[in-house]
């Protein structure tokens, strides 16, 4: 059943050619693999090989706890762990995401203290909102602490949590270490990496509305120098409402190279191909959510949502000495969407019926290259990372201009009909866009309980716009610095305090998609101070975290009244503060608790709109509450749990006129260590068939979450 998945999808890295030369790039895939190659293997004729590093396995585990001792990439570079940084961070495992069965990245994201949902098929189904900020353009998205440049508001990947060791959640502002883009959240998804012993794991799953996924992970061995990762990964569901099929399947690979015990080279090479489901809302009745509506679907017959994204990537890592190493990245990323659909729908009282308007198509064809040079240093008590981030990417736009076209049908039981628009599709922009970064971090162990860690980073895009059926175009430089200062102080073996100053910026708009109406606007400014406490509970019992914060947004887009009503200009502002908490507790050996708790205010300072002030406004998609709880209980091989989510009041206006009811979603599963190598899971996802909204689609619309689904899955490890 899902092996058309596969058939139909190229994964070669032959597929991953690259296209032509340009002004911007003087290297090709080939050459990426061509100079790994070479260098293995004049290593390996240099030297003997030198002992492996050592590699530890371990058994198949909940995951649980909030990884407070694993060094984490996302929250600074300069391998500082979770307790030591001076930072709110969160970790959540593979285990755990097996777990909860958070398949999709977004489920699994949603799960930590105060993110939430408000993705839809136009951003690419990869949209949160955290910390009182929200979209593509607030909160970073990484996988393996690299960044697809945001073009329209997009972003596509990673879909799924197959194939990744943890997921990452650094809040508050990360340009220090992403760059712009970054002043609410970071999320940072960490792959598996090969290792030395053999390694098989696969899962098997199937469910309601024709729903099935397959997913196999397999690392080794190739030989004394040589080991690999691949994983594949498959899915496909008849979805819950008509025009509701759903399918998509993914390959991961890895090749890593360790010729000496001080020099290592890796090659990455991965394919995704995603059709998600055509859904872009349900129309608002009489301004409201009507739940009898949750399962029609008014986009054409014949709509089309396609993502596929090509990834190659090539690093070589060098330990000079004890205290010095260098690392080096080079990267190839590629990312094809297609849109086809009817996206506005609006509830017509007088006719009872639904008006559909805007029969939109859009491409994106999207490339960017890189390279990443850093160096680290460890002075007595230091740790020093320098580094030059370099990409060029090339992107087009094609659309059907005006996106004519209009037609009425029934509120239920819905004739969809087929796309057709008077206006052709037709490439109708493109960008050339050359980004670079330089940054420094130094984490200092002043003393055995203090740690200061200080970052500064300075990026720089600039982006060339053509127009390709007339119009002016643009060149523009943009330009912004960020810096981080915080301490950790540990109060006692297992009690750490922190408190930390850091900035960044955000782009009004995408960099990458920059406009004439924009052109002209400047990095918004963000500044966050942040204090708290991370610790771990004696004799196992657990760990908690608690974080305070406030972030000032300055320089956001508004309008000056005393020129025109009209004009926009910078000069606004917004902020936020809020308070976090998170926690981990095994009251006993058989019952465990994860939890956590998020509660924030969010108001903009100075926002005018149409001549209507919107000072002490709350913006969108924030809610002031959101919190988590999972309790699992184990009986012999048999574990239960139940969760909970729940997601306060949404304004979906900024005049705050209208709301997104608050909604609690319940999941459940039941699980069944068989032996050391299966486990059998059943997993319940909105037990209570809670009918509710997870964001708009413009002013007339919302996007209902799913309802009720039972799904069973087998799970070996060999």
């Amino acid at each position: 059943m899902l092996s058309s998945v596969f058939f139909r999808t190229p994964v070669s890295v032959a597929s991953l050619r690259m296209p032509g030369p340009s002004r911007h790039r003087s290297w090709t895939a080939p050459c990426i693999a061509l100079t790994l190659t070479a260098w293995a293997s004049s290593a390996t004729c240099a030297a003997e090989p030198a002992p492996l590093p050592e590699v530890t396995v371990t058994g198949r585990t909940s995951g649980s706890g909030l990884h407070l001792d694993q060094p984490s990439p996302t929250g600074s570079r300069t391998g500082l762990t979770v307790r030591e940084l001076p930072a709110s961070v969160e970790a959540v495992s593979g285990a755990q995401v097996l777990e909860r069965g958070d398949y999709a990245m977004r489920e699994a994201i949603t799960r930590t203290a105060g993110l939430t949902d408000i993705a839809s098929p136009g951003d690419g189904g990869l949209s949160f909102s955290a910390r009182g900020f929200t979209g593509t353009n607030s909160i970073g998205l990484a996988e393996d602490g690299l960044r697809l440049a945001v073009a329209s508001g997009t972003q596509t990947y990673p879909i799924d949590t197959w194939g990744y060791e943890r997921i990452e959640i650094l809040r508050g502002p990360a340009s220090v270490v992403f760059g712009s883009g970054t002043v609410g959240a970071t999320i940072n998804a960490v792959r598996k990496p090969p290792q030395r012993a053999s390694a098989i794991e696969t899962l098997f799953a199937a469910g309601d509305h024709g729903s099935a996924r397959v997913g196999v992970g397999a690392t080794g061995p190739i030989n004394e120098v040589a080991s690999y990762r691949v994983d594949a990964y498959g899915l496909r569901s008849d979805g819950v409402r008509d025009l509701g099929q759903a399918s998509g399947g993914k390959l991961m690979s890895t090749l890593r190279i360790d010729p000496r015990g001080d020099l290592r080279f890796e090659l990455m090479a991965d394919y995704s191909l995603q059709k998600p489901e055509r859904y872009f809302g349900t129309p608002f009745v009489n301004s409201r959510l009507d739940d009898s509506l949750r399962k029609e679907n008014y986009n054409a017959a014949d709509s089309i949502v396609r993502y596929e994204d090509k990834r190659l990537r090539g690093r070589a890592s060098w330990q000079i000495s004890p205290t010095l190493s260098v690392n080096d990245e080079v990267f190839y990323l590629e990312a094809n969407r297609q849109w086809r659909n009817i996206e506005e729908y609006i509830y017509n009282s007088g006719t009872n019926l639904v008006d559909r308007d805007v029969y939109l198509e859009i491409l994106h064809n999207q490339t960017q290259r890189g390279n990443r040079a850093e160096v680290a240093w460890k002075p007595s008590g230091h740790s020093v990372v320098a580094g030059w981030e370099y990409s060029t990417i090339d992107f087009q736009h094609t659309n059907n201009g005006a996106a004519g076209g209009s037609s009425s049908v029934s509120l239920h039981n819905v004739a969809h009909g087929n796309w057709s628009s008077p206006d052709a599709t037709a490439p109708k922009f493109k960008t050339d866009t050359v980004a670079q970064g330089f940054y420094v971090e130094d984490a200092w162990h002043a003393t055995d309980k203090l740690v200061l860690l200080s970052g500064l980073r300075h990026d720089r895009v600039e982006v060339t716009r053509t127009q390709l059926l007339g119009g002016d175009g643009l060149d523009q430089t943009l330009s912004g610095t960020s810096a981080r200062l915080g301490l950790t102080y540990t109060l006692a073996p297992r009690t750490n305090v922190y408190v930390q100053f850091s900035s960044g910026h955000d782009p009004v708009t995408s960099l990458v998609t920059l406009n004439l109406a924009n052109k002209d606007f400047s990095l918004t400014t963000g500044r966050q101070v942040e204090a708290g406490i991370k610790q771990s509970l004696a004799d196992g019992l657990g760990d908690w975290t608690a974080a305070v914060y406030q972030i000032k947004k300055s320089n956001i887009v508004t309008q000056d009244t005393s020129t025109s009503p009209t004009t926009n200009v910078q000069g606004g502002s917004q902020h936020s503060q809020g308070v976090e908490l998170s926690g981990n507790l095994r009251p006993t050996r058989q019952w465990r608790l994860e939890g956590n708790l998020a509660v924030l205010s969010a108001r903009y300072d100075h926002l005018v709109q149409n001549s209507v002030t919107l000072d002490g406004k709350r913006p969108n998609d924030v809610p002031e509450l959101v919190a988590n709880l999972w309790t699992h209980h184990r009986f012999g091989n048999w574990q239960a749990s139940v969760g909970a989510r729940y997601v306060g009041r949404r304004y979906t206006s900024t005049a705050n006129t209208a709301t997104l009811p608050s909604y609690t979603v319940f999941d459940a599963s039941l699980s069944w260590n068989v032996n050391s190598m299966t486990t059998v899971r059943a997993l319940l996802r909105n037990a209570a068939d809670k009918a509710y909204a997870i964001s708009t689609y413009g002013d007339t619309q919302a996007l209902f979450g799913e309802p009720r689904r039972a799904e069973l899955v087998a799970e070996f490890a060999f």
